[in-house]
């Protein structure tokens, strides 16, 4: 088999970010291969391991340590078509030290939030770490803009991966035009969690929201839920943007604009950070019948991104 075959978008994602076990399930599933067919084909290269051993190693019971079940893992990537070292590094990082956590590298929230002291009170009043023990994989957000040109909901489906274990709960932040009064903005638990505490912080505008899971995720699961804030209490809008601590999510951004209120031009931008200078600006057209425009990464960088409009 040929390697670096094609990797499905999930699979290249925890190649990336691990964990090992989560990364050789999909690798696994992507290539269709039951574990007895893999001990054939590692056997075919003097490697002698059990299917018991492949399937601990598939469900996280088990993590290849000994310096023979390393090369089995280095077997492993050939047989599943992987680019060399994909599995092994998330065992053994480059300098082998061990990862201490299967956690992405990330950037602070004060880097890519205006009002980083206002988070950081909230934060604090919420008993929340700045890690909260979730990365996101995934987000789809939907932002309406009313007649009054004022944003009056943004809507999100997002997707997220333990990195540690015994997470029950993602904190969303919802920052307001201004003017915006956080007493007037409301949340809603639309999928998959409930609502916890809310604060919010007057003058800086913004709003935190406690979404709570049923379940404790361990390391390396996945869980999908979605939330509503309903806003329209602050000023003209002109932009949205969001800002990404870890690399490698896929995001989707929706803005639409009521019939009553369209802008005359749209552009989509990048920043490195909330003081940089905006980078990757490109025209948006707006859609006919929905009034609307979107962006699409798939593979985010630590930073920021959105989409302005000019009213005209």
């Amino acid at each position: 088999m040929a390697q670096n075959a094609p990797q499905p978008a999930e699979l290249e994602q925890l190649l990336r970010t691990g964990p090992f076990h989560l990364a050789l399930r999909s690798a696994l599933t992507a290539r269709g291969l039951a574990l007895t067919r893999v001990q054939h084909k590692l056997a075919q290269r003097g490697i002698t391991i059990g299917v018991t051993s492949l399937s601990y190693w598939q469900q996280g019971a088990r993590r290849p340590q000994r310096p023979e079940s390393l090369r089995a893992v280095r077997a492993l990537e050939e047989v599943l078509e992987l680019p060399a070292r994909s599995l092994h590094r998330l065992l053994v990082p480059e300098g082998g030290a061990r990862p201490e956590a299967e956690r992405p590298p990330a950037r602070s929230y004060r880097s890519l939030m205006a009002p980083a002291d206002a988070l950081q009170q909230l934060f604090a009043e919420l008993e929340t770490p700045a890690d909260g023990g979730l990365h996101t994989v995934g987000h789809h957000e939907r932002v309406l803009i009313g007649p009054e040109r004022q944003l009056v909901e943004r809507e999100s489906l997002q997707v997220v991966r333990a990195h540690r274990d015994g997470v029950d709960r993602y904190v969303a932040i919802h920052r307001g035009e201004s003017g915006c009064d956080p007493a007037r903005v409301r949340v809603r638990a639309a999928e998959n969690c409930r609502l916890g505490r809310v604060r919010g912080h007057a003058e800086a505008g913004v709003v935190v929201a406690e979404l709570l899971f049923d379940i404790r995720l361990r390391a390396g699961d996945t869980h999908v839920f979605g939330y509503v804030f309903e806003d329209g209490s602050g000023g003209t809008s002109a932009e949205y943007l969001r800002g990404f601590s870890f690399a490698g999510s896929q995001y989707v951004l929706q803005v639409r604009f009521d019939e009553a209120a369209l802008p005359v031009r749209c552009r989509r931008f990048a920043q490195a950070s909330a003081g940089a200078p905006r980078s990757a600006q490109q025209e948006l057209t707006l859609s006919g019948r929905h009034h609307a425009v979107h962006l699409v990464e798939q593979g985010v960088r630590p930073g920021i991104l959105g989409i302005s409009w000019d009213w005209g």
